[in-house]
This record gives C-alpha cells, structure tokens and sequence, in this order.
C-alpha cells in the first residue's frame, strides 16, 4: 500500500492561458482578433502592438497585488448590470457603509 500519492499545492490559482493569466493574455488575443480582422498587416501590426503594451500595463498594475486585483478593480469602476450583479454585496456606487 505504498502508492505515491499526488497531494495538490495551489487549488486556487488564477486562470492560464499558458505561462500568463487570462486577464493578462485577454487584451493581446482580443487585438489580435481585431488585428486580423482590419485585413491590413499595418493595421494588424498596430492592433498587435496596443494588445501588448496594454497586457504589460495591466502586469504592471498588478504586480505586488492581491491576485484578484484585476477583478475587485472591475468591480468598483464599471456599471452593474444583471449578469454581474452580486446579491450579498451593495452596488459598487455606495461607497459609504454604516454598521
């Protein structure tokens, strides 16, 4: 009965795609969607090009952060709508709690 065992270390780790997380690696496929869709190599180049630089903005931005940074960020800075709103939190634009 001496079976080796796998024992997970990280269950909750961050979505990847890759070696990145999705919300690093999202702006870059989405340009390159973009990109390829314009039909020019100089558009899809530029296209190419903001994607990158945004996704090293956004690691630049998380780094040292709580690795749901991205997402508590999301949560204060865009409009609630049916899909993501949350029922055991007050909406995003109260931002004062009493109690």
């Amino acid at each position: 009965m001496q079976a080796d065992t796998y024992i997970p270390r990280r269950l909750d780790d961050a979505w990847k795609i890759g070696f990145w997380n999705v919300d690093v690696a999202a702006p870059v496929l989405f340009f390159f969607f973009v990109g390829y869709l314009s039909g020019s190599k100089l558009s899809f180049a530029a296209c190419m090009a903001s994607g990158i630089f945004l996704s090293r903005w956004i690691a630049r931005l998380k780094a040292d952060r709580h690795p749901a940074f991205a997402v508590h960020w999301l949560y204060w800075h865009l409009p609630a709508n049916p899909v993501t709103a949350m029922r055991a939190t007050p909406p995003s634009h109260i931002r004062r709690m009493v109690g």
